[in-house]
């Protein structure tokens, strides 16, 4: 275990040694162990324990970047002085300004002891028992599970110190028949809370209820989307347009459209590290404490996130959301959390005529972050519902749809939330039901 007084002891070292004019050092340790299965076995189970150390050098407004994975001082020193010969041979940056000054941060007590010490035989022990509920049904499971814990170490010449660990445990299952799949996951800091059997269960009724799926017609459908594929198309509009560096450059769909109405007036997004149902650092990757951002709030758009290089192009206050550097996202969201409403799952089902109920996306990509076009598949269960009740499974569809029409067009959100991993991170949202969501092509499977 790579602990803090070594993290603390390598930052001081690149910072003592340094002679740019402002310098950063990243220090990143991780240890942690996965079991894989499959075909209702487990195959393999690999462990792994790293570290990296990134260096960030600022001389003359010229930026060098150097990294390495040896925490001795002969190496790190070594980065330091190929950070500062980088930032010499490169052209000036005109609109950097500074790194951050340091500012209080009240940390998170995200750390069980459970889950970093967690053992393969206490993780083969908890597999057994989804695969035994799994194999009743004469079904196959396969997946990985995952326990252990990272460390996050940032400081700077300027004063900025930080270390913060996080553990965490997270298991995810893909079900099967003969003619149907299913996905079920979960993520907590403390290995108890992930709950097995629900895992299980939801997995494998599922997948029996998604077998000998029929086909259907592609057009405009009422979905009704479960929290995987909220946290994945929101976590895609987070990334078309919540970045100040989009919207400076012209690309998120906020641009010029803040204090308008832009989604339904029950949709409110916003980014908190210290929720209490989000797992994440505190601190940004610049060392700066993350401040709630709101960046919808009763369907208008209100604000995006900074980074210390977006904010000060803009005489602003980062906001907290610096990405490692260097880094051409910009400033990111990565505890991105959506309002309840006051419907839930079944009344949704209840009230539908004829609606497509979608359990997970698949191979989502944005084919136009202004429009904030989406397009990808549905997966692991798909469902007919028509007169109340589900109905029948149908084939997957491919869909093509604008994330901020498709928030527009809210029937209904659901009071009841769930944590799912979004391509940035884990996202907590609900149920919501959608009108006129836009299916473009059907697969044979």
């Amino acid at each position: 275990m790579i602990d803090k007084d070594k993290i603390q002891e390598a930052m001081q070292t690149a910072i003592d040694y340094s002679r740019a004019d402002q310098t950063e050092v990243l220090v990143s340790s991780t240890s942690t162990a996965l079991t894989r299965f499959s075909n209702n076995y487990i195959h393999q189970n690999v462990a792994e324990t790293n570290v990296s150390v990134s260096i960030r050098a600022v001389v003359d407004k010229k930026l060098g970047y150097a990294s390495t994975n040896r925490l001795d001082a002969g190496s790190i020193k070594e980065m330091v002085d190929k950070a500062i010969e980088i930032a010499e041979r490169r052209p000036p940056d005109p609109d950097f300004v500074s790194l951050p000054e340091p500012r209080p941060i009240e940390l998170r007590d995200l750390v069980s002891k459970l889950t970093v010490n967690y053992s393969p035989k206490e993780r083969a022990l908890d597999l057994q028992r989804l695969i035994g509920a799994v194999a009743a049904r004469n079904l196959t499971a396969a997946g990985a599970y995952s326990t252990g814990y990272s460390t996050l170490g940032l400081a700077n010449s300027l004063g900025v110190n930080a270390v913060e660990t996080i553990s965490e445990a997270e298991l995810k299952t893909v079900v099967m028949s003969e003619t149907s799949s299913a996905f079920s996951s979960a993520i907590a800091v403390n290995v108890n809370d992930i709950d097995v059997e629900r895992i299980a269960l939801e997995a494998e009724e599922t997948a029996i209820r998604g077998q000998n799926p029929a086909e259907l017609k592609p057009g405009f459908y009422t979905v009704i989307l479960s929290p995987y594929a909220v946290a994945d198309m929101v976590s895609f509009m987070a990334f078309a347009g919540f970045s100040a560096l989009a919207l400076q450059e012209g690309r998120s769909f906020m641009k010029d459209k803040f204090g308008q109405q832009i989604t339904d007036p029950r949709v409110s997004i916003w980014d908190d590290a210290y929720d209490p149902h989000t797992i994440g650092l505190t601190f940004d990757f610049e060392g700066v404490p993350k401040e709630k951002v709101v960046f919808i709030e009763n369907g208008i758009a209100k604000s995006v996130c900074y980074d210390s290089y977006t904010a000060n192009k803009e005489g602003k206050k980062s906001t907290g959301h610096a990405l490692p550097a260097p880094n051409p996202y910009g400033p990111m969201p990565l505890n991105l959390i959506m309002a309840p409403g006051d419907s839930s799952l079944a009344e949704m089902i209840r009230t539908s005529e004829q609606a497509i109920l979608v359990s997970r996306f698949h191979y989502t990509n944005m084919e136009d972050p202004i429009r904030t076009t989406l397009t990808g598949m549905t997966r692991d269960g798909t469902f007919l519902i028509e007169d109340g009740k589900v109905k029948m499974p149908i084939k997957n569809l491919r869909f093509t749809q604008s994330i901020v029409e498709a928030l527009s067009k809210i029937d209904a959100i659901s009071l009841d939330r769930q944590l799912k991993e979004g391509i940035l991170g884990p996202a907590y949202v609900p149920w919501i039901k959608v009108s006129e969501f836009n299916f473009t092509g059907v697969t044979q499977f």
